[in-house]
């Protein structure tokens, strides 16, 4: 099933996201880039490699097997109503994407879990490369919570697979760095989340980043008061603010983040001016 569905359809689809998001990008840039593209590009693929590798090697199994498993049990909320099959896929898409936003939420709220999403967050500038730039450790945890989740909303093994694919492809979307007509994007961001939106998320400003946490669907925001989209995006400073030197932020030293003493996110808007400060040098 994973061969049929994520290999042969997922795979392709996404490539060919990356590709076109990529000359997109290229073309109409949202935010001035402050690092250089291609040591960055290189930076966030080799750190993107261990997860890759669970993603489709671990993780991709793991919800399936547990899908499938839950159909002998016939345990969960779809289980507990008698609803038409369509319907069933529905309530199964959007709480799966539910069940995201609040693990989006627990990796900024858990000290465990932070330690290992700001390398996700660290860096400093903001395009569909970072889409990728995930810590494995982070890959590793969430099999428990998002398989926990699939449990419960009892998600069918070929909706786990084809919400993964949708998840993958609005996570490209919305950490891309392509400028989209104001009134087109507002209109989407109405539905879905948008470059736009998901840029403030990634600001150096605590109040910034603690807020627009959804993945697919942005009404989650909406619904639960975490919303901010009234950040001019050229006000924007990307990353995390102890976090703001280039020269720290190695292959090697991203990978080893989550196993070090992480710095406490104190001082944010001094950090912030100071950082502005020495990017108009």
């Amino acid at each position: 099933m994973i061969k049929s569905i994520f290999d042969s359809y997922g795979t392709p689809i996404l490539i060919g996201l990356f590709i076109f998001l990529f000359i997109l990008e290229t073309k109409f840039q949202l935010r001035k880039r402050v690092q250089r593209r291609w040591k960055r590009i290189f930076i966030n693929f080799i750190v993107s490699i261990p997860a890759f590798v669970l993603l489709r090697f671990l993780f991709i199994p793991a919800m399936v097997w547990l899908a499938a498993l839950n159909q002998e049990w016939h345990f969960g909320l779809n289980y507990l109503f008698a609803t038409q099959g369509l319907l069933k896929v529905v309530i199964a898409f959007v709480l799966l994407d539910y069940s995201n936003y609040i693990w989006h939420i627990l990796l900024h709220k858990l000290p465990i879990l932070w330690r290992f999403h700001i390398v996700h967050h660290s860096d400093l500038d903001l395009d569909i490369t970072t889409a990728f730039r995930f810590h494995f450790g982070e890959m590793i945890g969430s099999i428990f919570f998002r398989g926990l989740a699939i449990i419960l909303i009892s998600a069918s093994p070929v909706m786990v697979l084809i919400y993964e694919i949708i998840f993958e492809a609005a996570t490209q979307f919305h950490h891309s760095n392509t400028k989209i007509p104001v009134q087109f994007e507002k209109m989407l961001n109405y539905l879905i989340v948008t470059p736009r939106m998901h840029g403030i998320h990634h600001s150096m400003i605590k109040k910034e980043t603690d807020s627009n946490y959804s993945i697919i669907f942005s009404f989650w925001d909406r619904l639960h008061k975490t919303v901010r989209l009234n950040i001019p995006q050229h006000e924007i400073v990307t990353g995390v603010p102890h976090y703001a030197d280039e020269r720290e932020l190695t292959i090697g030293n991203l990978l080893k983040m989550p196993f070090t003493k992480i710095r406490k996110w104190n001082n944010s808007e001094r950090i912030y001016d100071d950082h502005v400060n020495e990017m108009k040098k």
